[in-house]
């Protein structure tokens, strides 16, 4: 099947009230998740979009001594393939795992 492709660009920036480390400077990136290109995936899509605007998709954590953007608790499919194992397809559970969570 085809894949919807979600493309995040984190950029870098000061860490603000709130964060672990509030004035702290991060490193942001760019991060990448897939859906399937059909109507639950869509739906799906509309549902993280919202999720990322009200800034629950990323949370900023301290890794060898340098804050850095990361994904955060609602699951992101990484990868178009390799299973559940590689963060990726088939996993029969994940839309639904994925919308309960949303």
């Amino acid at each position: 099947g085809t894949a919807l492709r979600l493309v995040f660009k984190m950029l870098s920036s000061y860490s603000k009230v709130g964060d672990p480390r509030p004035g702290q400077p991060y490193k942001g990136g760019n991060f990448c998740a897939f859906l399937p290109d059909n109507k639950e995936g869509q739906k799906t899509a509309m549902l993280l979009k919202k999720a990322f605007e009200h800034g629950l998709t990323f949370q900023i954590k301290s890794c060898d001594g340098e804050e850095r953007v990361t994904w955060g608790l609602i699951p992101h499919k990484t990868s178009w393939d390799g299973g559940k194992a590689r963060n990726g397809y088939p996993d029969a559970q994940y839309l639904r795992e994925v919308c309960a969570a949303l």
